[in-house]
């Protein structure tokens, strides 16, 4: 493959990074400003065909549209192969005379999360619990390591800019998208954020850092009956309790951290002070709070498809300009250009905008602004000074033994134990070695180190179950993959379950991707279990004492669907009577964690599930 690296003066690596984008943007004309603003999907194949979505390949983006920024879809098969379409990438740009590198983004891809829209599977990357997981750990120094190992992998591979941290606050429990969270508490998510953006940096940012983009400003969890905004009935943010600046408090603990980038979320603030349009279309939440109240000088980046109408999963979704549905494509970009956007994720309509510089609606400065801070990124990062990655070094980085060990004790850790037998003096858990064990949902060769899997439960010793949390399937396309709705288990589960544990001592793990409702399987259980993301392996070598569990809930676990329905979404611990609470976990030493009811030691959850 052809490397050509261009030696312009810009790119003088002795310069001050401000005279090198002062001299590249004297050179750029105003096709290569205008390309800057967009930030469009491409998948990991050959740059020169189109994506699996109908997207516009990659190379024809680069060449024709200037564009120099992409989001990632997609896994490659190794370390080596990511690296290698990368570079593939990065040598359509080598093609343009001025060289100017892309900047590859991507969605998380270290978890277990299997909703393309907002994650990625892992695939040869190490895999660690969900973001959840880490705040039921609740270590700093842990989210510190998770995320230098993330860096280390993502630019082994060429991935300079990560889709996340995902800071919003988890307050109404059925939102879709709490399983990216850190769960409903302010003060644990604000400590966890700048541990997670100093892993990012690896130290002063420069040419090893990842760029994180902080979202969802100004906090995307209250959102009306815990629909997602994603699609227009979710579109409404409400504030019933006056908690507004409660969701800011994460936001600002990054800023003061460092961030370089942020994400508004989709939602229309109603019945604030604020123009009852998007956050990406609200200039008194960008402009007015963001830079000027809050002093955020970074990078703002406009959620996914603002402007255009598009075709996702063979079902129509509609551009999320909520408030401005009204407004024309190129009036909605004029209005997210005024609100303060630097750049459009998922758009790649730089005819339009290049239009409305030509028309004057737009001046060559104000796009000049927001090219200068992307490009000033770039030149930290280092892609001007080495665009290209070594695959044989991606293939020894990503996904390394060390590593995967890393997030395979992770995973173990973050292993949440609300129930061990029936009373305290008689344990379920560990298990005993040697015993017979019907799995269900569970791989049974994961308990063959320790004991004799078997097919029907009649034969068991113990009965171990996984479960997901409830979800209600709504819609086509995008939007059956968000896990929406009722947080209760449906009957013929429960029956089934409650027959299961009426037969045989019955350990349940339910894996929360959001708070279930779990009053009736506590009764049933010998052993409850929250997990936010454990491989069948690793969870067996807790349940037979390999690993103690060491997690603590990141929320409240609600007592009922009527209990959350009665709660305000944007107010923490606000269910009434909650089967568990913030912070609850046992230990096999049959010691709970370092304090009960949500207080912690110094490095686990400090609120004590009032809101402040």
């Amino acid at each position: 493959m052809r490397k050509t690296q261009i030696n312009f003066p810009f790119q003088d690596p002795i310069l001050p990074t401000a005279q090198r984008v002062d001299d590249l943007l004297g050179r750029m004309d105003r096709a290569d400003k205008v390309g800057m603003l967009f930030h469009p999907m491409i998948a990991t194949i050959d740059p020169e065909d189109p994506g699996p979505f109908g997207q516009e390949p990659a190379a024809e983006a680069i060449r024709s549209r200037r564009i120099r920024h992409f989001n990632v879809m997609g896994a490659a098969r190794t370390g080596h192969s990511f690296a290698e379409w990368t570079n593939a990438v990065q040598a359509v740009t080598a093609e343009h005379p001025l060289g100017i590198p892309v900047s590859l983004s991507t969605d998380p891809r270290h978890a277990f999360t299997d909703n393309p829209a907002t994650s990625v599977l892992a695939g040869p990357f190490s895999q660690w619990p969900e973001s959840l997981g880490l705040a039921a750990i609740g270590s700093a120094e842990r989210v510190r390591r998770f995320a230098d190992i993330v860096r280390q992998e993502y630019r082994a591979v060429g991935l300079s800019v990560a889709l996340h941290p995902q800071i919003d606050l988890a307050t109404e429990p059925r939102w879709p998208r709490a399983g990216m969270t850190f769960g409903e508490d302010a003060e644990l998510t604000s400590r966890l954020v700048a541990a997670y953006l100093e892993g990012l940096a690896g130290g002063d940012f420069g040419a090893g850092s990842v760029s994180g983009i902080v979202k969802h400003f100004p906090g995307g969890g209250p959102q009306r009956d815990g629909t997602d905004p994603h699609f227009a009935y979710g579109r409404e943010q409400v504030y019933p309790a006056g908690m507004f600046e409660y969701h800011l408090k994460p936001f600002i603990a990054a800023i003061a951290a460092g961030a370089r980038q942020m994400m508004p979320y989709y939602g229309i603030p109603v019945g604030l002070e604020y123009e009852e349009v998007g956050f990406g279309f609200n200039r008194g939440i960008l402009t007015g709070l963001l830079r000027e109240t809050l002093g955020f000088e970074g990078i703002i980046c406009s959620d996914w498809g603002l402007l255009t109408d598009e075709v996702a999963m063979g079902a129509p979704l509609p551009a999320r300009a909520w408030g401005v549905e009204h407004l024309s494509v190129e009036e909605r970009m004029l209005k997210a250009l005024e609100a303060g956007v630097d750049q459009f994720g998922g758009e790649s309509c730089t005819d339009v905008l290049l239009e409305l510089v030509a028309a004057g609606r737009i001046s060559d400065e104000r796009i000049g602004t927001s090219v200068r801070r992307l490009l000033t990124e770039k030149f930290e990062l280092g892609l001007f000074d080495g665009p290209y990655v070594q695959p044989d070094e991606a293939a020894l980085v990503v996904g390394s033994a060390a590593f995967v060990e890393e997030g395979k004790h992770a995973q173990q850790d973050s292993l949440t134990l609300l129930k061990n037998g029936l009373d305290a003096a008689e344990p379920l858990l560990p298990l005993g070695r040697g015993i017979s064990v019907y799995c269900q949902d569970m791989l049974p060769e994961a308990v063959l180190p320790f004991a004799a899997p078997v097919e029907d439960p009649a034969e068991a010793d113990v009965a171990v179950v996984r479960l997901r949390s409830p979800f209600e399937t709504q819609g086509e396309g995008l939007e059956r993959l968000f896990h929406q709705g009722s947080l209760g288990f449906p009957a013929e589960t429960l029956e089934q379950v409650r027959s299961l544990a009426e037969a045989v001592p019955t350990v349940i793990v339910v894996y929360a991707d959001r708070p279930p409702i779990l009053t009736e399987m506590a009764e049933a259980a010998g052993a409850l279990v929250i997990d936010y993301g454990c491989s069948d392996s690793a969870l067996a070598e807790v349940l037979f004492g390999e690993r103690e569990p060491l997690g603590s809930l990141p929320f409240d676990l609600p007592l009922s669907m009527a209990a959350v329905e009665a709660s305000s979404s944007d107010a923490p611990f606000d269910t009434e009577d909650p089967l568990f609470r913030f912070g609850d976990g046992l230990r096999y030493s049959r010691e709970p964690a370092a304090a009960r009811n949500g207080i912690l030691t110094s490095d686990g959850p400090t609120s004590n599930g009032e809101s402040a």
